[in-house]
């Protein structure tokens, strides 16, 4: 699929046997948000567009500069954040759809972070038995992450991502500018997505964010594209082998096991991005448990974090036992044993017996989870 902007945009090809067209383009640049809703409605010439946000990109500003006083359905999730991604609030979002009375010949425009594209992919994959969507990623998180790859999903009470589906984008446009208006916390929480990919994939990126995490912090232009472009390199390459996640997809979920357990236990309060940087650290210490580890690689994933303003110990109220139960829950877990995704080394992942995401042993987990709790 060509670019419908006149830029000079970077492309990636994201192939999924899933699609009719064997796969899906992403697009990176700077400065063309306002240019894109035109650019789209060429691009999918016929379609309705209906618009999924979140109240923080219309206060950005980012709503209006995509519409550019053009009259679109527009569904604004209120409040933003995980704490929206629920049952009830893709039923409200499927029937705002309907009171706009779209039909098949609808495209969804999910403008916003990892909740506004989870949902919203969500809510395409089921309407109408299924209409295309656009992934236009504001976030560290969702540029890093979540806008590619098709996996869509609500939470329920208990668990993160309990129901969902995988839906593949038709396209997805990220514009670096986007970051700059995003507040400093939910910036640097997203980075987390980034340091995990270099420790899953790549020990020179690894090295590159060790470098150059002054320039990362001042939201450098040049810095910001040739991280999403990294990012985007590193997602892609995964989601292609694997892109229903049965086996080496899993990789991806580094630090994500106990750090969906300590999202769940906070009522969803704690931010993704923190959950995974206590979660990368967790796994690091089981590593060194089962006697994996013979580097410094725990010391300097916690030290970028660190330098990245990024959390290494939990602060709040997280029991062991009442991780270990969540854990159960996890959607790795084999007979309700979870498993984990431990590294081999810096930039690569331990695979035993052709599977990547591994068993361990529950008194190790509650080994390391004491020592999470003792560290408050």
């Amino acid at each position: 699929m060509d670019c419908p902007l006149k830029d000079n945009l970077k492309t990636f090809t994201v192939s999924t046997p899933a699609l009719p067209e064997g796969g899906y383009p992403v697009f990176i640049g700077s400065g063309f948000l306002g240019r894109l809703r035109a650019a789209l409605k060429e691009q999918f010439t016929g379609r309705m567009g209906f618009v999924i946000t979140d109240r923080s990109l219309a206060r950005a500003g980012h709503l209006d500069r995509f519409l550019g006083g053009s009259q679109m359905g527009v569904y604004v999730i209120d409040p933003p954040g995980e704490v929206s991604k629920t049952m009830e609030m893709l039923t409200s979002i499927l029937e705002a759809m309907e009171s706009c009375f779209l039909g098949r010949d609808t495209l969804v425009i999910a403008l916003g972070g990892g909740t506004v594209g989870d949902i919203a992919g969500f809510a395409a994959a089921v309407f109408k038995r299924g209409v295309p969507v656009v992934h236009i990623p504001t976030t560290t998180i969702s540029q890093a992450d979540s806008s590619i790859g098709g996996k869509t999903g609500v939470d329920s009470t208990r668990s993160k991502n309990a129901f969902g589906v995988f839906w593949h984008p038709a396209a997805v446009y990220m514009d670096t500018e986007t970051l700059r208006t995003l507040d400093e916390v939910q910036y640097r929480a997203g980075l987390a997505e980034s340091v995990k990919h270099a420790a899953i994939a790549d020990a020179a990126f690894f090295a590159w964010l060790e470098k150059n995490t002054d320039l990362l912090l001042k939201r450098d232009p040049a810095v910001l594209e040739y991280l999403a472009c990294q990012n985007c390199r590193i997602k892609a390459s995964v989601v292609m082998e694997d892109p229903l996640e049965k086996n080496r997809r899993r990789v991806l979920n580094y630090g994500h096991t106990i750090g969906h357990a300590l999202e769940a236990l906070s009522g969803y309060s704690l931010l993704h991005g923190h959950a995974v940087a206590m979660g990368m650290i967790a796994a690091g210490r089981i590593e060194k448990e089962m006697g994996l580890v013979g580097d410094d690689r725990l010391e300097r994933i916690e030290a970028l974090l660190v330098k990245l303003g990024l959390p290494t110990r939990a602060a709040g109220s997280y029991p062991p036992q009442k991780i270990l139960e969540l854990l159960k829950l996890d959607k790795k877990s084999v007979g309700r044993r979870p498993r984990f995704v431990l590294l081999e080394k810096l930039g690569s992942v331990l695979c035993r017996d052709g599977q990547w995401a591994l068993e361990v042993p529950e008194e190790i987990v509650e080994k390391v989870l004491v020592r999470l709790a003792d560290t408050m």
